[in-house]
């Protein structure tokens, strides 16, 4: 076998491996992300309900709740970044990344400080690469979040938007997450979480529709001291889930093309080692006769 001829067959067989292993981690995503888009159409009516039934309560209600009161001359704004744990996901990091330095960009021209909270290493890395500080950060679920990492996560945001930027907490909660849309389509959203407000176009009522009536007992106060932290948790939970199925869903189609590009280097690599056989052989034919003519002549 000739030098080419090895190079080509060592190239194929690191392709092979490499196939080997994007073909199953793209079994793997297909196998999660269904479940993932089940976790997120159960949870997903829940969130617009609590949304919608806070607002309303908000609304009606003459009460002046410290989650739902716009802040005078706002200094910080806390920004959550959801991204993912691990790559090999196509731009699904970088994307959500991106659209977070916008956000920034847009906070500071207002005259707002940006207070980063993180979660998924992916932002860990990002913002440590690049020397930039952050609150928190929360890593080791991005692609199977729980209530529990949700509830620590919004305990945390709430305890910091209710100290307020003069006693070293925030103003306004912004989230930055991918909103899974369906297998081909997955969108980064920006929403504002805190001071309540209601986030969802879909959910905006118009003018014609009306927030539903509740009555309060024992009072609207104590409804709301119960209902926003379940909404700010819910939400939040909300969001890491539809990541987590928007992270999957790009690893599969990722690792689907990642497959599909080593089956094609497969077919070149073979038809180049034939090539060099080829050549090889012509040569090998070509100094035989080379030879026998020589002889012929001699004698």
């Amino acid at each position: 076998m000739g030098a080419q001829q090895r190079i080509y067959r060592q190239k194929s067989r690191s392709v092979q491996s490499m196939k080997k292993i994007t073909r199953a981690m793209e079994l793997i995503a297909t196998s999660r992300v269904s479940k993932a888009r089940e976790r997120v159409v159960q949870t997903t009516p829940y969130a617009r309900a609590i949304t919608r039934a806070v607002s309303a309560v908000a609304t009606f209600s003459d009460v002046d709740h410290p989650l739902t009161l716009e802040r005078e001359n706002p200094a910080k704004a806390g920004m959550l970044v959801i991204t993912s744990d691990r790559g090999l996901a196509g731009a699904y990091s970088a994307n959500v990344l991106k659209r977070s330095e916008a956000l920034r960009e847009l906070l500071q021209d207002e005259g707002r400080e940006v207070v980063p909270y993180l979660t998924g290493r992916k932002a860990e890395g990002y913002f440590r690469f690049r020397q930039r500080a952050f609150e928190e950060s929360w890593t080791g679920f991005t692609d199977k979040p729980t209530y529990e990492v949700a509830k620590e996560i919004g305990d945390r945001l709430t305890a910091d938007f209710i100290r307020g930027s003069e006693d070293g907490g925030v103003d306004e909660i912004h989230i930055v997450y991918t909103q899974f849309i369906n297998m081909v389509t997955q969108e980064v959203q920006v929403v504002r979480l805190l001071p309540l407000e209601v986030v969802d176009a879909e959910e905006k009522a118009s003018e014609e529709e009306l927030f539903p009536l509740y009555e309060f007992e024992p009072d609207s106060s104590e409804v709301l001291d119960a209902l926003l932290p379940q909404y700010v948790t819910s939400r939040i939970y909300n969001a890491l889930l539809q990541a987590a199925a928007s992270e999957l869903a790009a690893r599969q189609r990722a690792m689907k093309s990642a497959t599909d590009n080593a089956d094609e280097l497969l077919k070149t690599y073979t038809r180049l080692a034939n090539q060099a056989r080829q050549a090889e052989i012509t040569q090998e034919i070509s100094e035989i006769v080379g030879g026998a003519s020589a002889l012929a002549d001699a004698k």
